[in-house]
This record gives structure tokens, C-alpha cells and sequence, in this order.
């Protein structure tokens, strides 16, 4: 009987897809797969260790995971990810019952890390974190319907808070052709969203003769079945007009950007290694709700880094009021060890961050609040996720809603419609931000 293996998945997409990868490849190597941790043998936990908070959400698993070993059904813990890549030496010592560990260059290697902690050898894996992209094939752990399709890996921009670089490594596009064979599969295989996802999607291709992100979004919305193409993780000062082109006139592709600018005052985008100016991102902004009808731009925002004063915080809040993103996610700076931002004087109080941080979400919660106000009485195409039984409400999502990180619109219909199916969904309320509405008479459009 092959042993029994569970992967927890923590962190962003891109580990999703590292997860979906690792399960391919232990199921080719005769393991059985399972969902709970009380029937697992063997427990892999994909980290992640962007910020302060990750680290601790890693941690956290890992004491509740060794718990598993004290009722002597968890035979071995392996831990992989950026986590293991960024301190390995103290998951070594502070947690000396950990039977494995492996960097973000050796999840290709993890049938060979599983059978030598097995073996109890205790394995310490580093692979190289530039090798180029290991093409594999994948089992999904996302609805039928959607799938993450990961176009490269690592990143060349080298924020100065980021420490991606150092545990992901260079920017390195996967090929074209293997992109779009395996966005073919998905779309056989039932696939109807693609969330395209990279550390920055718009650098795809500076790395191929010939190739880029306009060229593969091309072939990518000419593939039969796939209805929305999503995009995450847009620099700023790379968003082109053949880009913006391409997504004005390709219906497939949705026009929902997530766009992070980290900040809008020059001082702060120069002490973070950011290209661009505010003046830049405005004009940006511009552009895109100009040329592209109906827009949603999604952002990140980052308070609290060096130097960032009352008055710098008080410009970026005008600056939020005044371009009034649809979508934003609002984060306290969390200083990482080696990076040129931890190092910088003029450091902010953690408890002033904090209370920036607040304030800028109850901001953008109002303008949220406005914008979902907006679209009561508006029709929209909505893809079906679900039932909800106690409210007796399907439930899904329209172009503006990423799997996972946005919210659902809930309606009633009558035969109730299946996961993964499209229908015409007329906005009737904003309840303290949820959406709700009906299904639409004929003759009403978004």
C-alpha cells in the first residue's frame, strides 16, 4: 500500500501551482493523495514568506501540523516554499521534528525529498533558484471551471522591500508554445477561466526572441472554450500600448487589471526602487479608463516605509480619493532582513503604520462602498461558484471579481444553475458589500 501524502498550501497563487505540481509528480510516483491531515502518513507544507505575517502564518502551521506526529498517525512533516528558501538554518534548529525541508529551486525534486525522509535522512534540499522553468504537468486543487496558469517565474524589478528576488530568483518566462499547450488541455479538459499569474506578468517575454505578453494573450483568447482571461500582477511602468490594445480588443480578456502601484508620492516609489513617477501612474490610469471601457483596476498599497511622513500620507490618501480604484488592498510595511528598505533611516513606528493602514482601508472602503452602489440596476454576466443553502442563494462572480481575493454576487434562479455555468445577473442591492440580485429579463445587458 503507497503511503498516504497531504500538500498544504499557503501563500499566494503561484504555490497553488507549485502544489498542483508536486501532487502530479508524487501521484506518478505510485503515492495516494489525500484532503485530511488525520488520514495523512506524510504532510507537505508549501510556505510562504513575503512578510512578517506569512512567516508567522508558516510557523503557525507547522507547530499545529506536529501535532499530527503525537498521535503517531503523521509519520513525516516536509516543509518547502519560500519559508524553507528564506531560514532554513532556523527551521533546522527550532524545530528539530521537521523530517524535511526544501527550497524553492527543489519542488522538482520532491518525490526524491519524500522517499529520503522516509528513509529518515532528514534532507536539507537547495536547488538552483535561476534554473529555467521545469515544464510538468499538474493536478488542479481549483474549481473545474478555473484554473492559475503561471507564465514565469521570479523577478527582476528588485523593490527595495521585496524579497522575492532573493527566494524565487530572476525574472525567467516559461516558453510560449508550452503556455498556450497547456492552456489547450485546460480548455479540454473544461477550463473556462484563466487567472494569468507571474511575479510581474507584463516582463513576459523580455527573456524570448520575439515574444511577449500581447503575443501570448493573442493566442491565448483564440483558444476554443476559454470565455475570460484574467491578468494579475501588472507593473505600472510596463503596461504598453500594444498591451492596452490587445485588451481593449479582445472580448475574452477581462477588463479587470490588478495593477499594484505600492504608493503615489515620488520620494517613496524613488526609496522603493520603483519605476515611474505619481505623474506616471496617473497618466496611466488615464489611459486605461479612457481607452478601456468599464475597467475595474485593482491595486496594492503599501503605508509605513522609511520616510513616509504625516504629509506624504496624507497625499496619498487625496491621491486615493481622487483616482477611486475599484479594487484595493491596503498592507503595512514589514521591514525583511536584507533588503535595502530595512536598512534605510527614518523608519515609522510600527503602532503609526498601523493606524495608517486603518485609516487608508476605512478610505477605500467607502469608495468601495460607492462603487458597488454604482452597479445596483446594472446587469452583469456572472459565473456560478456555488449554493448557499442557509440563504438558498447561488452565488458567483462577474469580470470584476477574482477567484479568492474579491467578493460574489448572490441570486435566486429557478432551476438552480450549475457550477461553472454563465448567466445574466441584474444587480438589486448592496448589502454592507455583498451584492445581490436576480436573474435578468431578456433584453437587459451589462
Amino acid at each position: 500500500m503507497s503511503h498516504k501524502i497531504a500538500v498544504v498550501t499557503l501563500g499566494c497563487p503561484k504555490n497553488v501551482v507549485m502544489s498542483e505540481q508536486m501532487i502530479y509528480r508524487l501521484e506518478k510516483a505510485g503515492y495516494t493523495m489525500v484532503a485530511g491531515y488525520s488520514e495523512a502518513e506524510i504532510i507537505i507544507l508549501n510556505t510562504c514568506s513575503f512578510i512578517d505575517s506569512a512567516k508567522a502564518e508558516a510557523v503557525e502551521n507547522i507547530l499545529e501540523l506536529l501535532k499530527f506526529k503525537d498521535d503517531g498517525t503523521l509519520k513525516k512533516l516536509i516543509v518547502v516554499g519560500c519559508l524553507a528558501e528564506n531560514v532554513r538554518e532556523q527551521i533546522t534548529e527550532e524545530f528539530p521534528d521537521v523530517d524535511g525541508i526544501a527550497g524553492c529551486g527543489s519542488y522538482d525534486n520532491i518525490v526524491e525529498i519524500v522517499e529520503s525522509a522516509l528513509r529518515d535522512e532528514h534532507p536539507a534540499v537547495f536547488g538552483d533558484i535561476n534554473a529555467p522553468v521545469t515544464e510538468c504537468g499538474r493536478t488542479r486543487l481549483t474549481a473545474w471551471y478555473s484554473a492559475y496558469v503561471r507564465i514565469a517565474e521570479g523577478c527582476n524589478n528588485r523593490c527595495s522591500y521585496c524579497i522575492i528576488p532573493s527566494l524565487r530568483g530572476s525574472f525567467r518566462s516559461r516558453e510560449e508554445d508550452a503556455i498556450v499547450r497547456e492552456c489547450e488541455e485546460l480548455a479540454a479538459d473544461g477550463v473556462k477561466e484563466l487567472n494569468i499569474i507571474a511575479q510581474d506578468i507584463t516582463r513576459y517575454g523580455e527573456d524570448l526572441e520575439g515574444k511577449s505578453l500581447a503575443t501570448l494573450l493573442r493566442r491565448l483568447a483564440k483558444i476554443d472554450g476559454i470565455e475570460w482571461i484574467r491578468l494579475h500582477y501588472l507593473y505600472p511602468a510596463s503596461v504598453t500600448d500594444e498591451l492596452i490594445e490587445v485588451i481593449r480588443t479582445e472580448p475574452k480578456i477581462c477588463k479587470y487589471l490588478d495593477i499594484p502601484i505600492q504608493h503615489c508620492n515620488d520620494g517613496i516609489l524613488k526609496a522603493m526602487n520603483r519605476r515611474g513617477t505619481k505623474a506616471d501612474i496617473l497618466a496611466l490610469i488615464k489611459k486605461l479608463r479612457e481607452r478601456i471601457p468599464g475597467v475595474i483596476l485593482r491595486t496594492s498599497i503599501i503605508v509605513g516605509l522609511p520616510g513616509e511622513t504625516d504629509e506624504i500620507f496624507e497625499e496619498l490618501c487625496e491621491f486615493m480619493k481622487e483616482v477611486r480604484f475599484e479594487r484595493a488592498g491596503v498592507f503595512t510595511y514589514s521591514p525583511q532582513e536584507g533588503t535595502v528598505a530595512a536598512a534605510l533611516p527614518d523608519q515609522v513606528d510600527e503602532e503609526v503604520a498601523e493606524h495608517r493602514r486603518e485609516l487608508l482601508y476605512e478610505l477605500q472602503d467607502r469608495i468601495m462602498t460607492n462603487y458597488y452602489d454604482s452597479l445596483v440596476g446594472k446587469t452583469f454576466r456572472v459565473l456560478c461558484e456555488g449554493y448557499d443553502r442557509i440563504a438558498e442563494t447561488s452565488f458567483g462572480r462577474t469580470y470584476a471579481d477574482s477567484p479568492d481575493i474579491d467578493g460574489k454576487v448572490f441570486f435566486k434562479a429557478t432551476p438552480r444553475p450549475r457550477d461553472g455555468d454563465f448567466v445574466e445577473v441584474t444587480i438589486d442591492e448592496n448589502y454592507e458589500g455583498e451584492l445581490f440580485g436576480s436573474l435578468a429579463q431578456k433584453g437587459e445587458n451589462a
